[in-house]
């Protein structure tokens, strides 16, 4: 079996539950705005709405075709134009709100902490690669628990590209000094984690949380993350 030395995780969806804690903090947003009393109603239907416009929002974004800031609040306002409601400042609000209450949410992956000591026992490098942003995933690993894992964490913001565009693995090459061939990326994401591994030379694990039937380019194959034994 190949060895490695430094490890590149992915942050949402691969060990800090996105659909979980955005839910939750979206819930806390939609509740303090009293978005029912204007007929935005359930929330189940809003956040099903919501969660069609960011993904495709991100996808506008990780292609480059729209900017951070536009993302952020373009996904609440075109939520509430689904419910007739076309009010720019109260989805400006929403979206500082959301933002404001997701970062503090702290629910994670079964067996995240256990891996990530088991894997630092054995003295590997742990690293993140995220397309997020800067403040946020940095308060997302310190409200969960997690900053004393990683030794560096590369963003889209920091690197000034998003995965999977080769650059932002060319950066993280760079600041932590490793290179494709002692390296491995563990993430979610086939086009971003798997794809951009792949194309830049990188070995990486799939983590299919979801235990999608799909075809894919990654190395390795887990559906929960204590199945990384098997593999480190």
């Amino acid at each position: 079996m190949k060895t490695y030395q430094h490890l590149f995780f992915d942050l949402d969806h691969t060990i800090w539950d996105f659909e979980a804690n955005a839910k939750d903090a979206l819930k806390e947003s939609y509740l303090h705005h009293e978005l029912a009393l204007r007929g935005i109603e359930p929330f189940e239907s809003f956040y099903e709405k919501y969660t069609y416009h960011n993904k495709k929002l991100w996808d506008r974004y990780t292609k480059g075709l729209i900017i951070q800031r536009e993302l952020k609040w373009k996904r609440m306002f075109l939520t509430l134009l689904d419910f007739k409601i076309g009010d720019e400042p109260l989805a400006r609000s929403l979206s500082q709100d959301f933002l404001d209450r997701l970062p503090i949410r702290t629910k994670v992956f079964p067996y995240t902490f256990e891996i990530l000591d088991y894997l630092k026992k054995k003295k590997y490098n742990l690293h993140l690669i995220t397309n997020g942003f800067n403040r946020i995933q940095e308060q997302k690993l310190v409200n969960a628990g997690l900053q004393d894992y990683f030794e560096i964490m590369i963003t889209s913001e920091q690197s000034g590209c998003l995965k999977p565009n080769a650059g932002i693995f060319e950066y993280a090459m760079d600041v932590t000094g490793a290179t494709p061939k002692n390296s491995i990326m563990i993430g979610d994401n086939l086009i971003a984690d798997i794809q951009g591994a792949a194309n830049f030379g990188m070995d990486s694990v799939f983590t299919n949380h979801i235990e999608d039937d799909t075809k894919h380019l990654a190395t390795y194959e887990i559906r929960h993350l204590k199945e990384l034994e098997d593999i480190f």
